[in-house]
């Protein structure tokens, strides 16, 4: 409980119960989700990154409207070369559109044609109960290790795509259980873990 200054104790988990918010979405009262305190972590880098730019990019002259001080104590009306220079100078709304930019690029995943994430979690669903680690608990010989598939000549994405739809031997066919960019992504992240495990 929150206390507002002059006011009654706030709950927060009473106000994000009243808009019915559920158990992957709470305020103040659960575990954060990966995906928000990221996008959290870049609107603040973003706004860190534009308030420097402001600091050490904007020139240092007074602002257009401000009247210049001269030698006398009356002040002057900024002449027309001194209006050009500043129309001239960094606009720190560019300056935040270039940085923004540049982060988005910066921080999206390449578009892949295969998700890596996915083929892991496709695995660890379907195939750990028998390849736990990369090895075979049914035919030990037939390991996922990048010398058992070169042996057996499945070190190639488009053999494991076929050994995973098809099925062979004592291995059982998920083409009907799987949808195809599960099975690419699944045979992708097969690959590329043979010569880790």
């Amino acid at each position: 409980m929150v206390a507002v200054a002059g006011s009654l104790p706030f709950n927060f988990r009473g106000f994000a119960a009243s808009f019915g918010t559920n158990k992957s979405c709470q305020l103040l009262g659960g575990p954060i989700q990966p995906a928000m305190s990221r996008v959290a972590s870049v609107v603040c880098a973003v706004s860190l990154a534009l308030y420097g730019a402001s600091c050490f990019i904007l020139p240092a002259s007074t602002p257009r409207g401000a009247p210049q001080q001269g030698a006398g104590a009356v002040a002057q009306q900024p002449s027309a070369a001194a209006t050009q220079e500043s129309a001239g100078s960094w606009s720190p709304l560019a300056i935040g559109a270039a940085l923004g930019l540049l982060a988005a690029v910066a921080t999206t995943r390449p578009a892949l044609a295969a998700d890596l994430e996915n083929g892991e979690a496709v695995f660890q669903g379907n195939c750990t109960a028998c390849h736990a680690g990369g090895n075979n608990s049914i035919v030990a010989e037939k390991k996922l290790k990048k010398d058992a598939l070169v042996t057996y000549g499945k070190y190639d994405v488009s053999a494991i795509i076929t050994q995973v739809t098809n099925g062979n031997g004592s291995m059982p066919a998920f083409g009907d259980k799987l949808g195809p960019d599960d099975i690419e992504d699944v045979a992708n992240y097969v690959y590329n873990k043979a010569d880790k495990w």
